[in-house]
């Protein structure tokens, strides 16, 4: 099992209209083709304007299957060309957890969780 962790600094003000694009246009396609959500943040303390979400994947391979239907969408390319204006910068890792952890992963993931 991996993590992927993304996180967007966005232009200062930008915010507000990101979330509200993001969550009525991105979040319906990012669930449809990438599923297992585990985490979704935005920073009150420290950097501003940071914005971080994580994704559970099986493998590497699964990430890659993943990533390569959600490109293949084109509601996705038109969900970019709103957004990606508002974004400064971008970084992306991937992580994998340690043994005792990720057996919960998989039990979150089984249940639908989060």
């Amino acid at each position: 099992m991996i993590v992927e962790e993304r996180m967007y600094t966005l232009h200062v003000g930008k915010v507000p209209e990101f979330m509200e694009v993001y969550e009525r246009e991105g979040l319906p396609m990012l669930r449809r083709h990438l599923g297992n959500m585990v985490g979704f943040y935005i920073n009150e303390v420290g950097p501003q304007n940071l914005i971080v979400h994580l994704w559970a994947f099986e493998s590497f391979e699964d990430r890659e299957k993943r990533r390569a239907a959600l490109a293949a969408d084109p509601g996705w390319a038109a969900y970019r060309a709103k957004n990606q204006p508002r974004i400064m910068s971008q970084e992306t890792r991937i992580m994998r957890p340690p043994a005792f952890f990720e057996p919960i992963l998989k039990a979150m993931l089984k249940a639908g969780k989060p």
